[in-house]
């Protein structure tokens, strides 16, 4: 369908949950000096303008990313864990005010170093051209105009053997929680050492639910669940809660997220907000 833009609801609760996530992954990967590559299977524009009026419009930012930028009552451990995040952000804004908000690759691009490199995709023919601008010039980053589960399944394995994949489609159709599941099990099989995160929204608990059971079906050991949610879920139309699902995450990833998530509830949802961190399928 393609009518899905992010800029609406760029920097809401989910993507503080997905942004951080994205980043503790990577930077468990700069552990070593070994490179990596991270691959992105559907990824906007690169960046976001919280002044535009699409961003204004909806205000999510606002409920997200908002209710945490500046705050100087950060738990230490949390403001450890979450560093490189804000960084990501604050390497966009000039000053203590938040405008601009990155989209995953911009998060991704914060943490590479020089041996390390990106594989970016995006159809939508009005973000191509803005995520190609992005990156103008940057031999680090390759982006494709392709359906991004074709394109991740042409690119497995990769030449360094280690990274993350991040997917998180607009899941405007619901065969796209299906599509997730192929995925995994085409690109599992070809690179079963990789790090595959994928983002969800909760709108109907029944396609995760399904999705959950289609991943559990696979045979893949090491499937961590990390949900925040905002409200109960409910049988309207609308986003109560989003979440990660990380196939081999690191070690020290569950613990970390039982640390951030009370603090992120208690900024972003304190009434009616719940969050979790559980193996669907365990090591």
């Amino acid at each position: 369908m393609l009518s899905y833009r992010h800029s609406f609801h760029a920097g809401n609760h989910a993507d503080v949950v997905k942004h951080i996530v994205q980043s503790l992954i990577l930077n468990s990967l700069k552990n070593k000096e070994k490179p990596f590559v991270y691959h992105d299977t559907h990824s906007g524009v690169g960046r976001y303008d919280l002044t535009h009026e699409w961003s204004e419009k909806t205000g999510e930012y606002k409920q997200g990313i908002g209710r945490i930028w500046g705050n100087t009552d950060i738990p230490q451990q949390v403001a450890e864990e979450i560093a490189s995040y804000i960084e990501s952000i604050e390497t966009l804004n000039n000053s203590d005010t938040l405008r601009y908000y990155p989209g995953s690759p911009r998060v991704a691009r914060a943490h590479l170093r020089p041996q390390d490199r990106m594989v970016l995709t995006e159809l939508h023919p009005s973000d191509f051209p803005l995520l190609e601008q992005e990156f103008h010039r940057d031999r680090q980053v390759k982006i494709f105009k392709e359906d991004g589960f074709k394109r991740l399944k042409g690119s497995l394995p990769p030449a360094e053997r280690r990274g993350l994949v991040l997917i998180d489609p607009p899941y405007e159709l619901a065969r796209e929680y299906r599509d997730v599941v192929t995925a995994i099990s085409q690109s599992y099989k070809r690179w079963a050492t990789g790090i595959y995160a994928i983002w969800y929204p909760v709108v109907n608990r029944y396609d995760i639910d399904d999705m959950i059971e289609g991943l559990e079906g696979l045979g893949i050991r090491k499937i961590l669940q990390i949900e925040l949610g905002v409200s109960p879920d409910t049988n309207e139309r609308g986003m109560t809660a989003s979440g990660m699902i990380v196939i081999n995450p690191p070690w020290k990833l569950e613990q970390q997220m039982n640390a951030i998530l009370p603090y992120l509830k208690d900024k972003i949802a304190p009434a009616t907000g719940h969050f979790k961190v559980e193996w669907i399928v365990p090591e």
